[in-house]
């Protein structure tokens, strides 16, 4: 009987387990495959490679995309994609303010007068004979500031490319630049900066000079949409020869500032340049004065109430004008350009800026922020 019994095997657990084992080693093998078979598909498909097989596509159905928005804006033009930088955009007038600046400019009926502004992010305006050409003066600097800067982005001019003085381009007036020795070679970056820094008229002609000269300049003003801009004198240009209007003038500045013009790097040179200027008694003033409370120096005085502004003026005795960034303590930003044709050195010309301006100033206060209500913990158990 024990022969008998030691010669039978013993049922085990040896062989359910290595079944077990095979199973298992299976099924990870298996995983390991599907996960790469899946991931390949995936990334195939997004690539566009090759589709994923019907086998591993759900047949549940997904639920729809969202309409993509359209590039269009609410009056149905083309958004330029920077909404967010606001849009030179007229959309609602402000017929008072606009009247106001027409019952101003009538009280010295001997002036030639052109308004314009709009803030870029509402579309709000006002305006006073926007597109009349009159003499530009120093102000035709910002719009020969924009034509540099795109040479810079299109590769055609360097920043620190050095510019020979000549005899031709030798102005008088405003600047120091004049007074060097002929051959006298700046940089490109010092000649745009100062010529919105002093309004040095040399250096707006070295400018001239390099962009191909009052021709070539005139058929790039036109290409950007400045049908009143044009020069066709060297500076100083006393005669008034070289035009403009207020509308040119703040499209010139709104074209950087909404990113419709220049690259990045770009816009920001041109702000950087634009606020050298040192010239601050015509906007800045008038927004000083409109604003009403504490006066001091315009450009401390305004920042402290939330304002800055960005600016070029002109001055040739016949013609005044000044052109200009506004940016409002709410973060938003206008646009504001005003010329005025009169007598020779007559104080009202100048007068009649810093009164449009102040008239401006109340369309341009900020709405009233709406602070979040912090809630205070309940002494309640």
């Amino acid at each position: 009987m024990a022969t008998s019994r030691s010669s039978r095997q013993t049922p085990g657990w040896g062989r359910p387990l290595r079944l077990l084992l095979r199973l298992v080693l299976m099924g990870v093998g298996l995983g390991v495959i599907t996960g790469s078979v899946l991931k390949l598909a995936g990334t195939g498909a997004q690539r566009g490679d090759w589709p994923i097989p019907s086998w591993l596509v759900s047949t549940e159905t997904a639920p729809e995309d969202p309409p993509a928005p359209t590039a269009t804006g609410s009056n149905g033009l083309r958004s330029n994609g920077n909404d967010n930088l606001g849009r030179f955009e007229t959309r609602n007038e402000l017929t008072a303010l606009s009247q106001r600046w027409k019952e101003l400019a009538a009280t010295q009926a001997d002036l030639k007068v052109s308004a314009f502004m709009l803030v870029l992010d509402d579309g709000r305006y006002a305006q006073l004979e926007p597109d009349t050409a009159l003499p530009a003066a120093s102000s035709i600097k910002t719009p020969i500031l924009l034509v540099t800067l795109e040479e810079l982005d299109a590769g055609r001019l360097v920043w620190n490319e050095p510019l020979t003085l000549t005899k031709t381009v030798v102005g008088g007036g405003a600047g120091w630049m004049a007074s060097k020795p002929i051959g006298t070679r700046f940089p490109t970056h010092e000649v745009a900066t100062e010529m919105i820094r002093v309004s040095d008229n040399t250096a707006t002609n070295l400018l001239i000079d390099r962009l191909g000269g009052k021709k070539a300049l005139n058929l790039r003003f036109n290409a950007l949409g400045l049908s009143a801009t044009t020069v066709n004198n060297w500076l100083p240009d006393l005669e008034g020869t070289n035009t403009t209007s207020a509308r040119d003038l703040a499209y010139s500045i709104a074209l950087v500032d909404t990113g419709e013009a220049l690259s990045i790097r770009s816009r920001d040179l041109f702000r950087q340049v634009m606020g050298t200027s040192i010239t601050n008694t015509l906007i800045p003033r008038g927004l000083m004065r409109g604003l009403g409370g504490q006066q001091g120096k315009p450009d401390q005085s305004l920042m402290i109430k939330g304002y800055r502004v960005l600016n070029k003026t002109g001055d040739i005795g016949i013609a005044y004008a000044d052109a200009g960034l506004i940016e409002l303590p709410d973060g938003s930003r206008a646009v504001a350009a005003f010329l005025v044709k009169g007598p020779f050195n007559d104080p009202r010309s100048t007068e009649m800026i810093r009164k449009l301006t102040a008239a401006m100033a109340p369309a341009l206060k900020p709405k009233l922020a709406v602070s979040a209500a912090v809630s205070e913990p309940s002494n309640n158990p």
